[in-house]
């Protein structure tokens, strides 16, 4: 039988309240973990890398201000999906129920982000799309929703794309060349719903496979159609087949395009005439920059010695889009108080103003609008000299 003296008593109380005090500094140097499930390796690579730097600059300056919730730093752990919905979704999961990340980022293609959307409403953990424009991943019917973005939305760029072709093309004819994935359907009903505003339909459809490397067969049933425009949603690689195929055809005809070209090698799997190609973004780096604009450019210069210049940040809309929604989840985390998920959620809405590299955000985001960009927030750009200018400079 065990005997407890007053004396010993105390002195288990004394080690017990020092126990505690030397426990307390380790907690609150907790790091808060930020997750991020994204291509990094094959043709989107250079993507998933942008998505890397925009986030890994703007966790730096929060880190160096003394970090979130009483001095806890912030902590980027990364996943490659290799562009693979079911790996996404792995990887989403390792991230949630193993790293315990407070906000998870990621889904560079709509397909990964549609098939994570679903796990984080259930789990109740914040997610922000930096770059999948389809539609459905912030309006996807939940409710609460947990899924935010700051990018392109489909429906919105399907709009400028129709915009776009009208005032610079002339176009009356659209030929719809799209990637057969539910990003290829979100942007069809909205191509669709935005000809049809105007009194329009297609003159022609056609889908083609990601691993597709010849689509002449598409195109030469668009042509038949009468097409005087081609609107092209794929990403890096299909998009490049697309031009090789027009090549081959020696179709000259116009394409606008969603932004698939902007995330990698595409001017070398496309050839020379990837500079005819016009395509959407939200951001870019040439031109005057903002003060901010001009700080992140210098951030950039001293972490990656590789960027001299403007011409080495690409694609720009990874890296713009991750660094504002970085800053934004940011916000909400410090508006929460806690790395509640549901607190994190309610702090997206709590935030007033946020002066960004893309705008400057009012109230970007409330219970019915997820997206903190709008269709006025684009810019067109085109390949000149491999390097992404917005249309029109070519210096």
């Amino acid at each position: 039988m065990i005997r407890f003296t007053r004396r010993t008593l105390i002195a288990s109380a004394v080690a017990g309240a020092a126990s505690t005090l030397l426990c307390l500094p380790a907690l609150a140097a907790d790091t808060i973990k930020i997750g991020l499930v994204t291509a990094l390796s094959g043709q989107s690579a250079q993507a998933g890398e942008a998505l890397t730097r925009g986030m890994s600059i703007a966790i730096d300056e929060i880190n160096a201000k003394g970090g979130l919730l009483g001095g806890r730093k912030l902590e980027l752990v990364r996943r490659d999906d290799e562009g693979n919905p079911a790996k996404g979704v792995v990887a989403a999961r390792e991230l949630i129920f193993k790293e315990k990340v407070a906000v998870l980022f990621g889904g560079l293609d709509t397909p990964v982000s549609m098939a994570i959307v679903p796990i984080v409403n259930q789990e109740k953990v914040p997610f922000m799309g930096p770059w999948a424009a389809g539609t459905g991943v912030t309006r996807n019917g939940a409710n609460p929703n947990y899924a935010f973005r700051v990018s392109a939305v489909d429906e919105q760029v399907d709009r400028a794309m129709f915009n776009y072709a009208q005032k610079t093309f002339k176009s009356s004819k659209a030929g719809l060349i799209l990637v057969n994935n539910p990003w290829g359907e979100s942007n069809e009903k909205g191509i669709v719903a935005a000809l049809a505003e105007k009194g329009l339909k297609p003159a022609a459809v056609e889908k083609f496979e990601a691993s597709d490397v010849d689509l002449v067969p598409q195109l030469t049933r668009l042509k038949a159609a009468g097409a005087d425009t081609l609107y092209l949603v794929g990403n890096v690689g299909p998009s490049a087949q697309v031009v090789k195929s027009l090549d081959r055809m020696g179709w000259k005809v116009p394409v606008v395009s969603h932004w698939g070209p902007a995330g990698g090698r595409f001017t070398e799997l496309a050839g020379a005439n990837a500079k005819n190609v016009h395509f959407i973004q939200t951001f870019s780096f040439f031109g005057k920059l903002s003060p901010v604009g001009e700080k992140v450019v210098g951030e950039l210069k001293a972490k990656y010695p590789a960027i001299k210049g403007p011409d080495d940040i690409t694609p720009a809309v990874g890296v713009a889009n991750a660094y504002d929604g970085m800053q934004l989840a940011a916000l909400a985390i410090a508006k929460a108080g806690s790395t509640n998920g549901d607190a994190i959620r309610e702090g997206f809405y709590k935030i007033d103003r946020y002066e960004g590299l893309i705008k400057t955000y009012v109230k970007p985001f409330s219970p019915t609008v997820h997206d903190a960009l709008q269709s006025d927030d684009y810019v067109w750009a085109q390949f000149i000299d491999n390097r992404i200018l917005p249309v029109g400079m070519s210096q």
